[in-house]
């Protein structure tokens, strides 16, 4: 297995293609004037967007559930690992690339708010695909901000390039709404299949593993985290950690019927390490705690 590598300049990602450095914080190229690359894994000190005029591979719920399959975006965050197993091909990259250092965005408003677009945290199965008006919007954005790095610089430019960069941001968190409404049908069967998890979770007794988190969860359904509790809001209104939450007090409410067991009995079952974690978040959901709720009933 080859060592990866650390891709941390921006300068050092336009040398791998063949193409100008105009900037050393940001570049925006055309890959189709990119010469061809060897297929590595790397790890990321930039933030990067690849808008790919190709097929991606397959989401676990297969290709057909896909809105739109020719054009996708897939982002890319600092820290991230990306890429493929180095096994010696050369492949040429295709459509557009967007990267930049986390220094341009430093002290802006781009920089304080970059990290609630959390499709920077999404997995490749999760790329954005995007229709032929979509696509239209994107390269619009995207020639903007060609055009202030071909532009001589100013005291303007930096301003210019980061409100571009988050209107383009922006657009894509809406077409990611309308991905997550278009697969209503995708998004009910990862519900569905969420809920007997957690059911599941219970049967089998794992109490010593605790309560299920959101990562469990996601790892479980083949999601990414971030997807997956995005997934989950849109469709419920509320956080995955909530609804889970919410599915722990269910379970709870049925174990209280069984009255051999005391509270505490039934909140180490649960997978509480403290009985009053379990009272805390019973009274929250409930509105009386575990005492009370059994005496009424």
């Amino acid at each position: 297995m080859e060592p990866i590598t650390r891709l941390e300049h921006v300068s050092s990602f336009n040398e791998e293609r063949g193409q100008e450095t105009l900037h050393p914080l940001i570049t925006i190229l055309d890959q189709n004037k990119s010469k061809p690359i060897k297929v590595h894994r790397f790890l990321s000190g930039l933030y990067i967007v690849f808008f790919k005029h190709e097929k991606c591979a397959d989401i676990l719920y297969g290709r057909s559930q896909y809105d739109y399959q020719e054009e996708s975006l897939l982002f890319i965050s600092p820290g991230q690992l990306a890429g493929f197993e180095e096994d010696g091909t050369m492949i040429q990259p295709n459509g557009w690339a967007l990267a930049f250092h986390p220094d341009l965005i430093r002290g802006t408003t781009l920089g304080k708010t970059i990290k609630d677009y959390h499709f920077f945290s999404y997995d490749v199965r999760e790329a954005l695909h995007v229709s032929t008006r979509e696509k239209q919007i994107i390269l619009e954005c995207f020639e903007k901000i060609k055009f202030e790095l071909e532009h001589p610089t100013d005291k303007h430019s930096r301003k210019l390039i980061v409100s571009n960069i988050e209107l383009f941001l922006n657009y894509c968190e809406r077409f990611y709404d309308r991905q997550f409404i278009s697969r209503e049908f995708v998004n009910k069967d990862v519900l569905t299949k969420f809920e007997d998890l957690v059911d599941r979770y219970f049967r089998e007794d794992q109490r010593l593993a605790g309560l299920p988190t959101v990562t469990y969860c996601a790892g479980q359904l083949h999601l990414s985290p971030k997807y997956f509790g995005d997934l989950i809001k849109k469709e419920t209104g509320q956080s995955a950690q909530e609804y889970i939450q919410k599915k722990v007090i269910d379970v709870a409410k049925e174990r209280m019927f069984d009255t051999s067991k005391s509270i505490s009995e039934i909140a180490y079952e649960m997978g509480f390490k403290y009985p009053q974690h379990f009272t805390r978040m019973f009274k929250q959901h409930v509105g009386r705690s575990p005492h009370d709720f059994r005496t009424m009933n």
